[in-house]
């Protein structure tokens, strides 16, 4: 039953990465084209974590900063199928991704529809709501990545045991 899950496990693992890597390749690129550009600059360019690159870069500079942050942290997702490591730094960059883009809503326009208010989603609402659904996945790729990193030996303590350990990893009883 033990290998079942862990099977079952693995495959959840990989459909979240897969499409994680799908959603920051589409989404990374369009940064780089001109609609994307002047979507993002919409909500980011009065945001105080990227509005001094609009005067200094301009609105597709910025958004291509953008597109290159997302297009990195899927490819760390992607490398994180083979390296562990890879997996746990893209999936927290994933997690810092979309918190970013969730703290957009704090004040955002149109979030909640006009005439109705809470519950009732906005257009940029409804594009940002998702991103919780995202961020979800992407913090369970980082824990993946930090575990399969710690059974490999690396782990923060260097994977040294103490004298009294046993090959196992449980401490001998004193």
């Amino acid at each position: 039953m033990n290998a079942n899950i862990g099977m079952y496990e693995r495959g959840v693992v990989a459909g979240l990465r897969w499409t994680l890597v799908l959603i920051f390749a589409l989404f990374g690129t369009a940064k780089f084209a001109a609609y994307e550009a002047q979507g993002v600059a919409t909500l980011a360019a009065s945001y105080p974590l990227f509005g001094w690159m609009y005067p200094l870069l301009g609105e597709r500079g910025a958004s291509n900063v953008i597109g290159t942050i997302e297009l990195a942290a899927g490819t760390m997702i992607a490398a994180g199928a083979w390296s562990p490591r890879a997996g746990l730094v893209g999936g927290l960059m994933g997690v810092a991704t979309f918190c970013i883009t969730l703290s957009f809503a704090m004040g955002a326009p149109a979030f909640w529809e006009s005439g109705y208010g809470a519950p009732f989603l906005g257009r940029t609402g409804q594009f940002l709501t998702k991103d919780a659904v995202l961020l979800a996945a992407c913090a369970a790729i980082a824990v993946d990545g930090l575990r399969r990193t710690q059974r490999a030996g690396g782990s923060s303590n260097t994977g040294a045991r103490s004298k009294s350990a046993l090959p196992n990893g449980r401490s001998r009883k004193r």
